[in-house]
């Protein structure tokens, strides 16, 4: 495979130009194990099932990735409703459509190029979308002011955030830009960091008080970092993915001081901030507690949150929409950040319809609010109670684990293996919990990810889960679980 390269660097004649030896090495760094080996190996046996293959199973159930709609939750009416208006507004003549779907659909049109969705829009996104963004932030932040020029459009929040990372990298060896980042985390932020060559810096989550960031542990991975990067920014989850953690408004206001004195750029990935479940949890938006700290820390605090239509109730994961927020950046930066997002013309004006229906849903009075609020209603209390069966079932469990899911889609329980399980995964080459949950896809047909894909103290095992599956079938789920869990221990004791 390794070809030798001629005097002048050019390849022997015959050879492929891109091969592994010659390719990105940023790029063999990468791992997004929500989208890993697991999950590879469940599409397989789909495939197998479909071609008859006898399996102790009849069906893959996925419970690996926040997908609310693959999992069987219904979108929002009047969200569709809007959406195929838009597409198609032929459909603007007929009377089976609300009024209110009409006419926001008439303003999403008039303000695209040639009253088509299928045309380019501005690099930072629809103008009185941005609008209704800010409007929407103001509300939501009850009063403090959003300006629609600080509103960015994205392609999913995943888009904001990859961006944003890569205005903040630079410098080589030791003054390269570190990223501080929890652990467990999202791998989204693993594998940004490894693709632009940034250095990734972990502070751990404390799993015996529910997942909670202590400020101290925040220090001790700064001071660490400092010995061998420039650590630039901290990242913040909340509600938490994987952990399903809400933090409290001290906490908030806690990492906010923090940020100041060490001089960091904060980044708020917000984008479950309507699953929030748990008694006495309430989400606080970075924004909002930021300026009721007041200006010593509102003027000069550099911070970027980012929200989507991919969760909360909503779940159009599909659409790709989503936006940031961006707080004291230097105008030079947000005009690099503004060149930066048009040379790829512009988020998929789809997304930024749905966005804008999100952020400015049917108000009390118009045909489609009762529609609306009953279904967004429904969803959002079933996740509340699938989060509870989840922790209760999982914890009936010996050798399981669960902590409370405040908020989020997920559970990320603690899970005890046996010696010996360990030691024959590490003869594999494998992570335990990366051979635990393969041998529970081959056996029940459950696909989950291991907690070593999201990173977690050393020593210890989990498995992410979401709580998306219809409840019943989460009650099949977990009971499947238990069962398999137990057979495993015993196996391997």
């Amino acid at each position: 495979r390794a070809l030798k390269m001629s005097e002048n660097g050019a390849l022997p004649r015959g050879g492929k130009v891109l091969t592994v030896d010659t390719m990105n090495a940023n790029v063999k760094k990468v791992d997004y194990a929500v989208r890993g080996p697991i999950v590879q190996r469940a599409v397989q046996i789909e495939k197998e099932l479909k071609e008859g293959v006898k399996k102790p199973f009849e069906e893959v159930i996925k419970a690996n990735i926040g997908d609310a709609h693959a999992m069987g939750q219904r979108p929002i009416t009047f969200f569709r409703q809007v959406m195929a208006l838009c597409t198609y507004p032929q459909l603007l003549d007929d009377n089976k459509f609300p009024e209110d779907a009409k006419n926001r659909a008439r303003r999403i049109l008039q303000s695209c190029g040639g009253n088509s969705i299928g045309a380019y829009t501005t690099s930072q996104g629809i103008e009185c979308v941005r609008h209704d963004v800010a409007n929407y932030i103001q509300r939501r932040d009850g009063g403090i002011p959003s300006d629609p020029d600080n509103i960015y459009l994205t392609t999913g929040a995943s888009d904001g955030i990859v961006t944003i990372l890569k205005l903040l990298t630079a410098g080589e060896g030791r003054t390269r830009t570190g990223v501080m980042i929890s652990i467990p985390q999202y791998p989204l932020y693993s594998a940004s960091i490894a693709e632009l060559g940034a250095v990734q810096v972990n502070y751990y989550l404390n799993e015996e008080k529910c997942w909670s960031l202590d400020i101290s542990e925040l220090q001790r991975s700064l001071q660490a970092a400092r010995e061998h990067c420039n650590p630039r920014v901290l990242c913040i989850i909340n509600p938490g993915n994987p952990t399903g953690q809400v933090q409290s408004r001290q906490c908030i206001e806690d990492v906010i001081q923090f940020a100041a004195k060490e001089n960091l750029f904060l980044m708020a990935d917000e984008v479950y901030q309507d699953n929030v479940y748990a008694e006495g949890c309430e989400f606080h938006s970075f924004k909002k507690v930021l300026f009721e700290m007041g200006p010593e820390y509102s003027s000069k605090v550099e911070l970027v949150s980012f929200h989507s239509t991919s969760k909360c109730y909503m779940g159009e994961c599909g659409f790709r929409g989503g936006y940031m927020e961006v707080i004291n950046m230097d105008p030079e930066v947000k005009a690099q950040l503004t060149k930066l997002v048009s040379v790829r013309l512009c988020p998929p004006a789809p997304g930024q319809a749905l966005m804008d229906l999100v952020v400015n849903s049917p108000k009390p009075g118009e045909p489609s609010y009762q529609t609306f609020m009953m279904e967004r209603t429904a969803i959002l209390s079933a996740l509340a109670e699938k989060a509870k069966l989840t922790e209760e079932i999982l914890n009936t469990v010996p050798g399981i684990r669960c902590n409370p899911v405040q908020g989020a889609m997920y559970s990320f329980p603690c899970i005890t293996l046996p010696e010996r399980a360990i030691n024959e995964a590490k003869a594999k080459g494998q992570a335990p919990d990366m051979f635990y949950c393969m041998k529970l896809l081959e056996e029940t047909g459950i696909c989950l990810v291991p907690g070593s894909g999201f990173g977690q103290r050393e020593g210890t095992y989990h498995f992410r889960m979401t709580i998306l599956p219809p409840t019943d079938k989460l009650k099949i789920l977990l009971n499947k679980l238990k069962e398999f869990h137990q057979k495993f221990t015993q196996q391997y004791s």
